[in-house]
């Protein structure tokens, strides 16, 4: 599995990201998320993507329970971790409508805890998960720029921002942002329309892209643009040693030339598996193009 840093100087992940969005959806023991994470390990993908509200706000303390069960795994990957999202829910009954908050100390506040619930003295990037209308991105940097002086993340980054939103937050911080993690895959292309992408290729920022396979509409027999991509991959597939829609869909977002790291989601080792072997496909441009057909159902203009 290919390594790159996801900026200059900022630590360096796998080229595939394990996302943990959905990691507790089977109730899964401990030890069953313990061998998910040695898959991966052993599949090269060494980078895993969490956030403090993921599965109701217990995503994190599972990871930490199941990183605990390895003395040294830790030390082997890389852990996102993402705050600034604050919904009603049973340890905050208090909430009374979701709101986003990314105010330095609450920020600080949220990654102390992410740090205790994981079993960790840091992590390695710490992303704002939204952008927060009613704070300004000088007190959102100050919290960020605190926690990276003091060694609690190695990088900061953004999800969910505007190529202007990334911009002001930029100027005000003492390191360079990391990355922007966007909504990006087939059926949804705005990354590469909107100046974000862009942007992340001018700054050598190498993005994040969070469900790549557009959660499972890539899929769908009753979605039409699912049905012409299911007919471009199989007349593709012989050329890329039966390669599936699911892996020439991640071959199509890492060939985008702001090299995005695509964050998968499933909780199935064959699944994890097959997602990896993606990582060594390169799609020729016809066939890039050919995809990119189906999914609009258009020729390019």
């Amino acid at each position: 599995m290919q390594r790159i840093p996801i900026i200059a100087g900022g630590p360096e992940f796998s080229r595939l990201v394990y996302g943990t969005w959905r990691l507790l959806a089977d109730h899964p023991t401990p030890q069953q998320v313990n061998e998910r994470l040695h898959t991966c390990l052993e599949l090269g993908i060494t980078t895993i993507d969490t956030a403090e509200i993921y599965g109701g706000y217990e995503v994190e303390e599972m990871l930490g329970r199941a990183l605990a069960l390895s003395p040294g795994l830790r030390d082997k990957l890389e852990i996102v971790t993402k705050a600034g999202i604050y919904v009603p829910n049973r340890f905050h009954p208090e909430r009374r409508t979701a709101h986003y908050n990314a105010s330095g100390a609450r920020l600080v506040k949220s990654l102390e805890k992410s740090l205790r619930l994981l079993g960790t003295d840091h992590v390695d990037l710490f992303l704002v998960h939204r952008p927060d209308w009613l704070t300004s991105a000088a007190d959102t940097a100050a919290g960020l720029n605190g926690l990276v002086r003091e060694g609690k993340i190695r990088a900061a980054g953004v999800s969910n921002f505007s190529a202007a939103q990334f911009d002001l937050l930029n100027a005000h911080m003492e390191r360079p942002l990391a990355t922007n993690q966007l909504e990006f895959h087939l059926l949804r292309m705005e990354p590469i329309l909107d100046g974000t992408f862009q942007q992340c290729e001018k700054l050598g920022v190498r993005p994040m892209a969070w469900s790549p396979l557009a959660g499972g509409r890539l899929f769908d027999p009753q979605n039409e643009a699912a049905q012409r991509l299911a007919a471009a991959a199989a007349s593709l597939a012989p050329r890329y040693g039966g390669a599936t829609l699911e892996q020439l869909a991640y071959a199509w977002l890492m060939a985008h030339p702001s090299q995005p790291l695509p964050i998968i989601g499933t909780n199935k080792p064959e699944r994890i598996r097959s997602a990896a072997a993606a990582a060594n496909i390169t799609l020729e441009r016809e066939d890039w193009y050919a995809l990119w057909e189906a999914a609009q159902g258009r020729r390019i203009p």
